[in-house]
């Protein structure tokens, strides 16, 4: 065994996380040993092999962590359903009329994804299949169109039932109800300020964002009403469904994934899509992203019991807390790191490296925990926009068909707006807390 400062330590696991992943090795695997390295040189083989059994059997036994598989299944399911594309030719008539009523009717729809899905990957190439072609055609520039789709798409990891709350929770020792509810008016914040910029953009830049021309949405009132009301019924019902169960304590999320996965598979089959085929690749694709979801929380919390053990937690502390500005510098300072870590690496992986860590820092600034939490979940919401690791950047870029030739630039000139907007949305936050926090004080 070698003695090693804290401060060392510290540097050399951190910065080895970081090194790794950017050369392209799988996060999981760059946690998991570089953890295992650091502890059989501190602390031994005997010690770091306990260490490491004891945390992944916790976490691959944690009853909370179940919810993964079971919202994975539910927005997996809804995706193969049907229902965007109802939901889009309903609002596309209703919107159309207004200067950049598609790009709002893209937003609006990635609301309601967002409290079906829960999976930005599924919401996002959904809307790049079925919005982007519709926007270029009538002559959306491309930045705008494409920035939508991304600000919409990505609404799913943060508006309830998301992935990353249900995986935010035990990380933090916060109930998975409580983020739910803490989510929903952020969320919403966020996609009025999204559908705000593009009105806004739109009448200043009229031909970035035409209206759609008069023959094309002449349909009878009572038509369009209709197709809203048919397409709006199943998710809201879906949703009341999943979230109502959880806000007047009848099912724990977890149950309430159960039930969600259910009525997701029965919509799916009420729409005339679902067979075996479907069925299969729904299990195949929750097998594989909530294996990733577990192997990650293994080996991710094994590598913070090692970095606690050994006093680095301790130095991110300290170094934290001694930012200039008091308790306000100290909360600027964390939430920069975490945006500049969602530029390298998976929300995952920050959720379960850097979470233990920085929640007792916040506990110790005298913060209120769910505020704090939840400030840093809208935080990651950027992750997902900020290159080099944007997941929807490439999302979006792999989905648009190649006729539309529309390149990662134009993309990320899109997103930099929205980008600044969740910035936006994160100061509301600071003035009035109670967006985060009065939803979940009334839970029963």
């Amino acid at each position: 065994m070698i003695e090693l400062s804290p401060e060392i330590i510290t540097i050399i696991m951190l910065g080895g996380v970081l090194i790794t992943v950017l050369l392209g090795y799988p996060l999981a695997i760059a946690v998991g040993a570089i953890g295992l390295i650091v502890g059989f040189t501190i602390f031994g083989v005997p010690i770091t092999l306990e260490l490491y059994y004891g945390r992944i059997f916790y976490q691959l036994t944690n009853y909370v962590l179940l919810a993964v598989p079971f919202f994975v299944f539910m927005g997996t399911m809804l995706e193969r359903s049907g229902i965007t594309e109802g939901l889009y030719d309903a609002l596309y008539l209703w919107l159309g009329a207004f200067r950049g009523g598609l790009a709002i009717t893209t937003v609006l729809i990635g609301t309601i994804l967002a409290a079906c899905v829960g999976v930005i990957a599924a919401s996002t190439i959904l809307l790049a299949l079925i919005a982007l072609p519709s926007m270029l055609k009538r002559g959306y520039g491309k930045s705008l169109a494409a920035g939508s789709v991304c600000a919409g798409g990505t609404l799913g990891i943060l508006i309830p039932p998301s992935i990353m709350l249900v995986v935010y929770g035990p990380m933090s020792g916060l109930g998975v109800g409580s983020l739910f509810f803490g989510a929903i008016f952020p969320g919403l914040v966020l996609s009025a300020l999204y559908c705000g910029y593009i009105a806004f953009y739109s009448l200043f830049n009229p031909g970035a964002a035409p209206a759609v021309p008069i023959e094309e949405r002449r349909v009878p009132f009572a038509k369009k009403t209709r197709m809203l009301v048919v397409s709006l019924v199943p998710p809201l019902a879906l949703i009341l469904a999943v979230l109502g169960s959880i806000f007047t304590g009848i099912a724990t999320p977890t149950e309430a994934g159960a039930v969600g996965a259910l009525a997701a598979t029965i919509l799916a089959i009420a729409y005339r899509k679902f067979n075996f085929g479907v069925l299969k690749e729904t299990a195949l694709g929750t097998i594989k992203l909530a294996g990733m979801v577990l192997l990650i929380a293994g080996l991710a919390f094994s590598f913070v019991g090692v970095f606690i053990r050994a006093g680095c937690g301790q130095v991110v502390e300290e170094f934290i807390l001694g930012a200039p500005g008091g308790k306000w510098g100290a909360f600027a300072l964390i939430m920069f790191l975490c945006f500049i870590l969602g530029m390298f690496i998976d929300w995952i992986g920050i959720v379960f490296i850097m979470v233990p860590i920085i929640t007792p820092i916040g506990a110790a600034l005298g913060f209120n925990p769910l505020w704090f939490g939840m400030m840093i979940c809208v935080n990651l919401q950027m992750s997902f926009m900020t290159p080099p690791f944007a997941y929807a950047i490439f999302f979006v870029k792999g989905a648009a068909p190649p006729e539309l030739e529309v390149t990662t630039a134009d993309i990320i000139r899109g997103v930099v707006p929205f980008v600044i907007l969740i910035m936006v949305g994160l100061f509301l936050c600071i003035i009035f807390p109670q967006i985060l926090l009065w939803l979940p004080g009334k839970m029963v």
